[in-house]
């Protein structure tokens, strides 16, 4: 309704565009015009389903259409009292309801919590604003690791951005003043300012039906099993109830009330109506538990895949440690401590970037540079540096020595591997050339190295202990140097520790399967490296759960079967992840694995009892199509059994603590476990019939048998049992 309002409001009078300055933004007056015309933006994309929807596929369901069905058959020759099961059906759909529209709801307080907010520029003051408060015409800010969350124009500055969420390519591109940056891309390196070009479903990302946000096509074992299990029982039931209903007919001497019943009970027997009920009703159980812990779940089947995880890769900045970055020291190579620590505070007060290597530069470099940019180069995963060209300085170049100094790189190994098993080691070189097209200048002369400390998170030692004792293979992916990686993998309690790899020194031949199989720690890795390493890892069997918080990581969390994002990282890696940590805290994440097994193998235990019941009465239909007696239930009995025997004993396993890992295929254990007692139910069911055949049993001496088993003496109840028989 909104939108629509909207819509027609900007279809009745013509839009007069703004021109802000830059640096002053809209003021306070034409962002109340811009309100009260109907040109604010909306976010277009829907993070849970409406609750109008969530009634509608619990309620309009194939089964639900079937139980109505064959309700109305049953009241129709007159059997009031066998309709009892159809309440049980609404009662099923209401407490599914209910308790998916509590989750739903618990998900979207948490989504507002981790919801995308921009800079936007508003009466000369900088603002954090959410997506839905954007207007026509407003400037706002980007950096490094923002998505864009509407189409702009650049008004000042220069980025590389990433549109593999529109295009499906993950090539990047470059983009300066008067380019337009389509909303759904997301900023790679740099920073600029823009203005907002379009609105809502004017937006690039609307016209092509993408959305802002990406989404993952669900990589569910339950739900295709689900699925099969339904499609299956909807191709049998209608033929076999039908030619069960003629047989009966003929059984009964042409007796409809008895005929209808008698397949009525049958086709409810069949039916698992539960299972689908039982399955989404846990799920949302096992949110809400999530949501305690502070994890926001995107996607409700990724917990079933989370359970699934074989192998987890792990970013080592901001999982293993804090992300946060501190200077220890600096050894100046050419130059004396002091001109270093100029160059570096140039560094620090002109660069663009905002990634917590610089912002650690910034903290200890503070003195004042008056010198004019002349080019600048913004940090990107894929160079590993950064760079700006001033006036009188030169150009200075910080970055990974192996990617700033390349082939020079030998001349300073043995310092390298010296500080490298400690720190993270940056080199700071210079040169009077400038960058052309954003490639190293030449001549670069080495003025010194930077010592960087990455502090290990508290929790990480208890956490990666954890995995080791759940058979999780864990494997550590890093764009830092490998050497510092292991030694922080050693004092973080990781095995194998020792077994890393320079990424770097790869050969374009090399087997990347043989490679993931032999380390455990990658360094020097680009993004598109960690993506084919996921790959890699997924073509040899595994499932992947992949945890990462920059936009260097958003290939490989795309990749991955489930994908973990920290709530204090890009916009990038939220958006593309299905869970969340709202507290970015590690520590959370042995308690999603147990909880995602619980929930796992407890529907698969649930699943059994539901499919027990209709393998038995599938078999039982087949049986009597053949046999010349009628049918041994009534639908009333059959959902007093199936609300007894199944309905409730299965609740009660659904939420039983259980965190064993998760082992063989689902729908194969389900059939398996439910077999033998779907087979000992009918061979019971027919021994039975077959025992009250030839025993003569009659239904006036069964009832005065019970009558008689209620009585106080119990040799008469023996003798008229005897004498029944």
């Amino acid at each position: 309704m909104k939108k629509r309002n909207q819509k027609e409001q900007r279809e009745k009078q013509e839009v007069i565009r703004y021109y802000p300055d830059k640096k002053i933004g809209l003021t306070q007056e034409q962002i109340d015009n811009r309100k009260e015309q109907g040109l604010v933006n909306y976010d277009t994309s829907v993070p849970t389903k409406s609750i109008k929807r969530i009634i509608v596929e619990n309620t309009c369901t194939l089964f639900n259409l079937m139980n109505l069905l064959l309700a109305i058959a049953v009241l129709a020759v007159g059997s009031y009292k066998n309709v009892l099961f159809i309440l049980i059906i609404i009662l099923n759909t209401l407490i599914s309801t209910i308790q998916e529209i509590h989750s739903k709801r618990i998900v979207d307080r948490l989504s507002i919590v981790s919801q995308t907010k921009v800079k936007a520029i508003r009466d000369g003051e900088q603002k954090q604003v959410e997506i839905n408060e954007i207007v026509l015409d407003d400037v706002l800010k980007f950096q490094t690791g923002n998505q864009i969350v509407t189409d702009c124009t650049i008004l000042e500055g220069e980025v590389e951005v990433n549109e593999s969420f529109i295009t499906g390519e993950s090539n990047l591109i470059s983009k300066k003043e008067g380019d337009l940056l389509l909303s759904g891309s997301f900023i790679v390196s740099g920073s600029c300012i823009s203005k907002v070009e379009h609105i809502g479903e004017e937006n690039y990302t609307y016209k092509i039906s993408s959305g802002a946000k990406y989404i993952k096509k669900v990589n569910s074992e339950i739900m295709k099993s689900l699925n099969q299990i339904v499609k299956t029982v909807s191709i049998v039931i209608i033929p076999l109830g039908l030619i069960l209903f003629f047989h009966q007919m003929q059984i009964n001497d042409g007796n409809l009330k008895m005929s209808v019943v008698s397949s009525v009970a049958a086709m409810i027997g069949m039916i698992p109506e539960g299972l689908i009920l039982l399955t989404s009703t846990v799920l949302a159980v096992s949110v809400i538990r999530l949501s305690r812990n502070k994890v926001l779940v995107q996607e409700l089947y990724c917990i079933e895949t989370l359970a699934r995880v074989d192998t987890l890769c792990l970013d080592k900045t901001g999982t293993i440690t804090e992300g946060k970055m501190e200077v220890k020291d600096i050894i100046p190579i050419s130059v004396e401590k002091e001109k270093m620590e100029i160059m570096l505070s140039a560094l620090a007060q002109y660069s663009s970037d905002h990634n917590s290597t610089i912002e650690a530069i910034r903290e200890r470099f503070k003195k004042e540079v008056n010198d004019r940019v002349k080019n600048q180069v913004p940090f990107s995963s894929q160079k590993k540096w950064s760079g700006i060209s001033f006036e009188g300085i030169g150009s200075l170049v910080m970055g990974a020595p192996e990617f700033v100094l390349k082939e020079k790189v030998g001349e300073y190994s043995q310092m390298i591997e010296k500080y490298s098993c400690d720190y993270r080691l940056l080199v700071l070189a210079i040169s009077k050339e400038n960058f052309e097209e954003k490639e190293l200048p030449k001549n670069l002369e080495v003025i010194g190295f930077i010592l960087i400390l990455d502090k290990i998170r508290d929790e990480a030692k208890t956490t990666l202990e954890y995995f080791k004792e759940q058979g999780v293979c864990l494997k550590i992916i890093s764009g830092d140097n490998p050497l510092t990686v292991s030694k922080i993998a050693k004092h973080a309690g990781l095995d194998h520790y020792d077994d890393y790899i320079d990424m770097t020194k790869l050969g374009q031949n090399e087997n990347l399967e043989e490679i993931v199989q032999k380390y455990t720690i990658f360094g020097r890795v680009t993004p598109t490296q960690k993506k084919d390493l996921v790959v890699a890892l997924k073509n040899m069997g595994h499932t992947i759960a992949m945890t990462g918080d920059g936009v260097n990581d958003v290939l490989a969390l795309k990749e991955a079967d489930c994908s973990i994002a920290m709530a204090s990282g890009s916009d990038a890696a939220r958006n593309v992840s299905e869970l969340v940590l709202l507290d970015s805290n590690f520590e959370a994440m042995p308690k999603i694995v147990a909880e995602g097994r619980k929930t796992i193998n407890n529907i698969e235990r649930s699943a059994s009892l539901f499919l027990a019941k209709t393998m038995y009465a599938t078999i039982l239909a087949i049986l009597f199509v053949f046999i010349s007696w009628p049918y041994p239930f009534m639908p009333i009995q059959l959902s007093l059994i199936s609300v007894v025997t199944i309905g409730i004993p299965s609740f009660a396993l659904a939420l039983e603590p259980n965190k064993e890992r998760i082992k063989g295929h689902f729908l194969i254990n389900v059939i398996s476990r439910s077999m033998p007692a779907s087979i000992t139910v009918v061979m019971g069911i027919i021994l039975s019939i077959i025992l009250s055949k030839v025993c003569e049993f009659s239904n006036r001496r069964i009832c005065k048998f019970v009558y008689d088993f209620n009585c106080n003496d119990r040799i008469y109840v023996i003798m008229e049992i005897v004498k029944a028989i």
